[in-house]
């Protein structure tokens, strides 16, 4: 029984894996997070660093966002496969 739930634990990780990574294939413009620290972040001295760290921060955000909203289409996608695997399978 455990050895049955762990398959099928491994197996919706890996759909899920790969309904992710088609979403992310669709994407042409898909960017990734900036790592690099602007100045305003460490206490840089110029004036522009405040700024500069505010629009570092709202980049990251919206990008963040963005994957965030395609892992939740991914588990979405997940969800609706199992709901038709479900019925498919019921006995009429």
């Amino acid at each position: 029984m455990v050895e049955m739930c762990t398959n099928g634990i491994k197996e919706r990780r890996q759909r899920l894996h790969d309904l992710l990574l088609a979403l992310v294939a669709q994407q042409g413009d898909l960017e990734l997070m900036d790592g690099d620290n602007p100045s305003g972040l460490v206490g840089g001295g110029s004036r522009d660093a405040p700024a500069d760290a505010a629009r570092w921060l709202e980049r990251n955000r919206r990008v963040l966002q963005r994957y965030q909203a395609l892992v939740r289409t991914a588990v979405t996608l997940d969800a609706l496969l199992d709901a038709e695997d479900g019925i498919a399978q019921e006995p009429s």
